[in-house]
């Protein structure tokens, strides 16, 4: 069996094969290693260069980062700007905002370095969301993934904490402007609020919060490393899950070898990515903060948006109803902070124990090696769409303001139409979703026992017509009924087979246990 590019078709190494080519006689370790990621094999899907995007986005991260950090100066300390920009020139401002402006127009590729680096703050997020999906809708959070599913679930919230931190850094009035609502926020916590909102800003806003904020940014990316490490080690344990097809097993994977094959295409894709995202620091201005002045407790920067990825938090806040608030133990409740605060605290507890939850409902308890096509879970797949139409509509939801003014619409029109999404989308989504999926699984089993359509229409003696179909190809894919599932996987030794090459895979790259 060949890929699209000509790979063969691989098995999954299992210990015993492994520990037999370490105890090569003669062989360098070098020689042993190679000849050991020769026989693993990597599924051929565009998906799984997500996280080849993702980890070329974190190195730059990393790397711009630790170059911003030799420069940048994390003070709330007020001084007067000397600087070449003369609009500011004589301005009083933080120490924090004028080493961004010094980073930005007067260091020699500093401001390539610090644009580069909030590119890859954009991408990043936007690569973790889409892995999630992809294994999702595929299931590929299954036994005996989960571990690697609640790490990635990690990896996007402490991404999300690594650029909310570094959006209020260079400390302008956009940045500002976010620390306000955050400190309205945070305020609106019965009990605890006013004691977070110390430790956070350390006293009235602005505080020290630059400097918190900068100890969060420096920790929450090291954080965020080390559960990548730990999910690439989980990932390496378990060996990679594929979609059902022809040659494909529990026990053998049918892709490209991992050295070379995809090793290199993973640099190239590594490199085509750093690439593009120097590229864009370089010909696209991204946060002008030198246009947008330094941070005042007493301004608001009319119009401010949040970075995409949290957008969905801002959303949250704007479609509750003004005035929602009720009086309870001699405390004022601000509903209209708590229920938002609730809602997402719900929906990311839910989006991180679905594994677990899916397996107790469902009674599965067994490994699963082979992905689902999103048709064949006809309850998982609505589950998502409703969820994605929930986060799509809290996105949108931040930009109501410019969306009111841009079409010239009232504000209220536009909150309300999106209130309507937020509660009745989730359930026309999922019953859309459903009704799809029967569709596409009904379509498959007709054509599966009647053949493919071919647009050619015979007469019948009788003097009708019909329409000619075609038999369905050898390498079709099976229908599965409605209640049916995927075999789980099965030891190499439980087969009785150990060691069978697929048809048409190289001898000499065929071996048998599980990747």
């Amino acid at each position: 069996m060949r890929t699209a590019r000509g790979a063969g078709a691989l098995a999954r190494a299992g210990h015993g094969a492994a520990a037999a080519a370490w105890a090569v006689p003669g062989a360098g370790r070098l020689g042993r290693l190679l000849d050991g990621l020769r026989h693993r094999a990597v599924p051929n899907r565009w998906s799984s260069l997500l996280g080849v995007v993702a980890v070329a986005s974190l190195v730059l991260l990393v790397v711009t980062g630790l170059v911003l950090t030799l420069v940048y100066e994390p003070s709330s300390t007020l001084v007067r700007y000397q600087g070449r920009y003369r609009l500011l020139q004589g301005v009083e401002m933080s120490e924090a905002y004028a080493s961004t402006l010094r980073i930005s127009l007067d260091l020699p590729g500093g401001l390539l370095v610090r644009q580069a680096h909030h590119w890859a703050a954009l991408v990043l997020p936007a690569a973790l969301l889409l892995q999630l999906a992809t294994l999702f809708f595929t299931g590929g959070f299954r036994r005996p993934r989960r571990a690697a599913w609640v790490l990635l679930v990690g990896v996007l919230v402490l991404a999300l904490v690594s650029g909310w931190s570094g959006y209020a850094l260079p400390d302008d009035a956009l940045s500002g402007t976010g620390l306000r609502i955050v400190e309205g926020v945070t305020l609106g916590i019965p009990l605890v609020g006013t004691w977070l909102s110390w430790v956070l800003f350390g006293g009235e806003l602005p505080g020290r919060v630059v400097e918190h904020l900068y100890l969060v940014h420096l920790a929450a990316p090291a954080l965020l490393v080390l559960l990548v490490v730990l999910r690439l080690r989980s990932s390496w344990r378990t060996g990679p899950a594929q979609l059902p097809g022809p040659g494909r097993s529990a026990e053998r994977v049918v892709g490209l070898p991992l050295w070379p094959a995809a090793a290199v295409r993973a640099a190239g894709l590594s490199a085509a990515t750093t690439g593009l995202l120097v590229l864009m620091a370089g010909t696209l201005t991204i946060s002008p903060v030198w246009a947008h002045g330094p941070s005042s407790p007493g301004n608001a920067f009319a119009g401010s948006q949040p970075d995409w990825y949290t957008a969905f938090l801002d959303g949250a806040l704007r479609l509750v109803p003004p005035g929602w608030e009720v009086t309870w133990l001699g405390r004022t409740w601000t509903l209209a902070v708590l229920v938002p605060l609730a809602a997402i605290g719900l929906l990311g507890a839910l989006l991180t124990v679905h594994p677990f939850l899916e397996s107790r409902v469902t009674g599965d308890r067994s490994d699963h090696h082979l992905l689902d096509r999103p048709r064949d879970a006809p309850t998982r797949t609505p589950v998502g769409a409703a969820g994605l139409t929930v986060y799509g509509a809290l996105w949108a939801a931040a930009s109501a303001d410019l969306v009111a003014t841009q079409f010239r619409v009232a504000l209220e029109d536009v909150v309300g139409v999106l209130r309507a999404v937020l509660l009745l989308g989730p359930v026309v989504a999922f019953v859309v979703a459903r009704q799809v999926c029967a569709t596409l699984r009904a379509a498959e089993r007709d054509r599966h026992a009647h053949g493919a359509e071919s647009g050619q229409v015979v007469q019948l003696p009788s003097g009708g017509f019909q329409e000619r179909h075609a038999a369905p190809g050898p390498t079709a894919q099976p229908v599965l009924g409605p209640a049916a599932r995927w075999p789980a996987a099965r030891r190499p030794e439980a087969t009785g087979a150990p060691g069978a090459a697929e048809p048409g895979a190289r001898p000499d790259l065929a071996a048998s246990g599980r990747g």
